[in-house]
């Protein structure tokens, strides 16, 4: 398994932009599917964006156009650039590392075997 730990998170207005990073170490990093999920307050963890180890990328319905998901395989990182970010937006940000890499369950947690520590990102109106 790899260690994950994300950084970058904050509080920004309506209409800002934040750049999320996820750090891995551990394991053979290109071998991932990386995704990016998020936890409201009181609701489960959701899916937002993944990228496959070449790079092909996917995002949930809410986030598609305003979120980009990057890798660096060099680097064991991956990025998750927010832009025209709203108030539910607000979440904390988990990054997660998923073995398998099957499409279709991409979104599911429990195809993930590492996770980060989460970092908070807060939306003002």
């Amino acid at each position: 398994q790899v260690q994950l730990v994300e950084s970058g998170g904050g509080l920004v207005q309506a209409g800002g932009s934040l750049r999320l990073s996820c750090a891995a170490s551990g394991g053979i990093f290109s071998r991932y599917f990386m995704g990016w999920f998020r936890q409201a307050p009181g609701k489960g963890r959701v899916f937002v964006a993944g990228i496959s180890w070449n790079s092909r990328t996917y995002y949930s319905d809410d986030v598609q156009g305003r979120f980009t998901i990057s890798r660096d395989n060099a680097k064991n990182t991956v990025i998750l650039q927010m832009n025209s970010l709203k108030p539910e937006d607000t979440a904390v940000y988990f990054c997660a590392a998923n073995p398998r890499g099957e499409i279709a369950t991409m979104t599911w947690r429990t195809e993930y075997d590492s996770w980060g520590q989460g970092t908070q990102v807060t939306v003002s109106s």
